[in-house]
């Protein structure tokens, strides 16, 4: 008799850009609390979960993922033993990660893996924790994972993990470009705090409680990459450019070229290029590849984390 095949289950988290990204003065703790508008766009990491006795993640896809961990420390593992534990499953799990969202791009897709890891070994598993009773396992992997498990569009508070819906209508366009630069997370705030302390007397003293401005929130709303495109900040920006002032011609070329606006994603070096169409988002595309310029086109919002295949 052949072996009875495993139950395999797919499941698809996307990626994000943080159309607008507020940060507030330094906490005592090290942290800064912060105020986003994320909105989850077309770029998806898949993620298959099939029984094993131990915990093992391998990636595929056009990524390269040579530098990512497969240890204990790989977000993805993190998410399914933390699930395990919660829910007392005593098995394992081996993960096959398909990755198309950049690395170390500001983009969340590390987060995104962990929520649709998550998903998958909940329904894989049959511990029926289901969207609800993953979010608080969620918030204790990141701040992102949070949003890539919900999608849409939503504001983050606190450490941006406190989320609630934000209404929005109709599809944004976008072209990300792409650089080989790494940008350290860690790094960007503390340039940014560099930076603020530098300047103190001119910027006047940072707030402890940050929110989304009204403007972006109204652009999403009605569906207006024209209000959107003026309403776009990351405070983030001005310290993703000290750090790599070659970010600033790449910006002022996507602008002078069809962008309504663009912007640093996250803590970077990913940028954003907010565009009218999809016909402009492909000509842009084709003025950055013919600079050499690596870049992907993406709609949003979309969906987060979902379940594709379980057989």
């Amino acid at each position: 008799m052949s072996p009875i095949p495993k139950r395999t289950v797919t499941v698809r988290a996307p990626g994000k850009i943080n159309v607008f990204f507020r940060v507030g003065a330094l906490q005592d703790d090290g942290y800064h609390d912060v105020a986003s508008l994320y909105q989850a766009v077309s770029l998806f990491e898949e993620v298959t979960a099939t029984p094993a006795d131990e915990f093992s993640v391998r990636f595929t896809g056009p990524i390269d993922s040579t530098g990512l961990s497969t240890d204990a420390s790989n977000l993805a593992i993190a998410a399914a033993k933390r699930l395990a534990t919660r829910t007392g499953y005593t098995g394992g799990v081996a993960l096959t990660i398909l990755k198309r969202v950049p690395i170390a791009g500001g983009m969340g897709g590390g987060s995104a893996d962990a929520a649709a890891t998550l998903v998958a070994c909940d329904e894989l598993w049959g511990t029926g924790l289901g969207r609800s009773g993953l979010l608080p396992l969620a918030a204790e992997l990141g701040a992102d994972v949070p949003f890539a498990l919900e999608g849409g569009t939503a504001v983050g508070t606190g450490r941006g993990d406190e989320l609630s819906p934000a209404l929005a209508k109709g599809a944004f366009h976008w072209v990300l470009a792409l650089s080989d630069l790494g940008l350290s997370t860690p790094q960007v705030y503390g340039t940014l705090d560099q930076h603020r302390d530098t300047h103190a007397r001119d910027l006047g003293p940072q707030p402890d409680l940050v929110k989304v401005d009204t403007a972006v929130l109204q652009a999403v709303r009605i569906g207006d990459a024209g209000s959107l495109a003026e309403a776009m900040h990351n405070d983030l920006q001005v310290a993703a450019l000290k750090l790599a002032p070659e970010l600033t011609e790449l910006l002022e070329l996507g602008e002078s070229r069809g962008a309504l606006a663009g912007i640093v994603s996250g803590s970077g070096p990913t940028i954003a290029f907010l565009v009218d169409s999809a016909q402009a988002a492909a000509e842009l595309r084709g003025v950055l590849s013919r600079r050499d310029i690596r870049s992907l086109i993406a709609t949003g919002p979309v969906p987060g984390a979902r379940v594709l295949d379980a057989h």
